[in-house]
């Protein structure tokens, strides 16, 4: 059967991870970037046919129920994730040097950083680059203007999910405690997106404002 495994943008990547996979119980990962010399989708379909990835749903559902573990498998250009529940499976001796728990271990990919807490999947920016980013801002603070600053932080390349939100407000506070100290108006909150884009992972056109899905698929702090 087919198996969709490439994701076409880094939101469709964190998307597919986060809500789909780590949310669902794959906590299990190995995480790599395939060689240059490599052809990606060889690469891809030697791990999917080695580890038996490639099957449906009611498959999936009767190996969990007799103590199996499921697998999933998800690439992004050069880098991948391989991704299993509980249960029994070759995999688990095979990766054993390499394999991680996400929910001790966060897989970082484009500056995010994916866990797993309190019973959700977590996506936030990952914190050394939030920290470049809050201190970055700070600096700015007081040397652009409120419309320069507004444009900056709305186009950063972080979707809102619950995390990122409560990062992307404690930089912006930062800004306005410098230039509220400076005797500069505020930047204005408006300029944070609320609802995430809810993409197609596995296609190259087709990205939609969804919002009606957000609260389905929120993924909390």
């Amino acid at each position: 059967m087919e198996y969709r495994c490439e994701a076409t943008s880094v939101a469709g990547f964190i998307q597919q991870l986060a809500v789909a996979y780590v949310g669902r119980g794959y906590f299990f990962y190995v995480a790599g970037v395939i060689p240059e010399r490599k052809d990606p989708r060889g690469v891809d379909e030697r791990i999917i046919d080695k580890y038996g990835i490639a099957i449906g749903k009611a498959t999936r559902a009767r190996r969990k129920a007799a103590g199996f573990a499921n697998l999933q498998y998800l690439r992004f250009q050069r880098s991948f994730v391989l991704l299993a529940t509980h249960g029994r499976h070759r995999f688990f001796e095979d990766e054993r040097k390499f394999i991680r728990d996400v929910r001790e271990v966060p897989i970082k990919f484009a500056g995010y950083a994916v866990s797993y807490r309190s019973g959700h999947p977590h996506v936030r920016i990952e914190q050394r680059q939030y920290l470049e980013l809050k201190a970055y801002l700070a600096d700015m603070a007081v040397h652009r203007a409120a419309e320069q600053l507004e444009s900056g932080l709305r186009r950063l390349p972080f979707e809102p999910y619950a995390p990122v939100r409560g990062q992307l407000h404690a930089m912006l506070r930062e800004v306005n405690r410098r230039r509220e100290a400076a005797g500069y108006r505020p930047v204005a909150a408006s300029c944070i997106r609320t609802r995430r884009c809810v993409v197609r992972p596995f296609e190259l056109l087709g990205v939609v404002l969804r919002p009606e899905l957000e609260k389905k698929e929120e993924v909390a702090a």
